[in-house]
C-alpha cells in the first residue's frame, strides 16, 4: 500500500470525489481530508491510500489536472515525520 499526497484542492472538495477520481485509476483504500486542529476548517490538501501496483500511475495520471477549478499537486507522501527533518531557520 502507498500514501498519495493531493494538495491544491478546492475547500469544497469531497472525500467521494477524490475517491471517484483515484478509483479510475486502482483501487484506493481510503481517502483522508485534512482539516485544521483547531478551527475544522480544510487545509487544502488530503492523503489517498492504494494498492502498490496503481499508486505511481494514479500519481502520473493526476498530477496537475483541474478538480473543482484547482489544478491538483499530487505525488507520492513522503513517510510520516520525513518533512520535519528540515534544518532549522536562523
Amino acid at each position: 500500500m502507498k500514501s498519495i499526497y493531493v494538495g491544491n484542492i478546492s475547500f469544497e472538495t469531497t472525500s467521494d470525489q477524490l475517491h471517484d477520481l483515484f478509483a479510475a485509476h486502482g483501487d484506493v483504500i481510503s481517502v483522508k481530508l485534512i482539516n485544521d486542529r483547531d478551527t475544522g476548517k480544510p487545509r487544502g490538501f488530503a492523503f489517498v491510500e492504494m494498492d502498490d501496483a496503481s499508486a505511481e500511475d494514479a500519481v502520473t495520471a493526476t498530477d496537475g489536472i483541474e478538480l473543482a477549478g484547482r489544478n491538483l499537486k499530487v505525488n507520492l507522501a513522503k513517510p510520516r515525520g520525513v518533512w520535519r527533518m528540515r534544518r532549522p531557520r536562523h
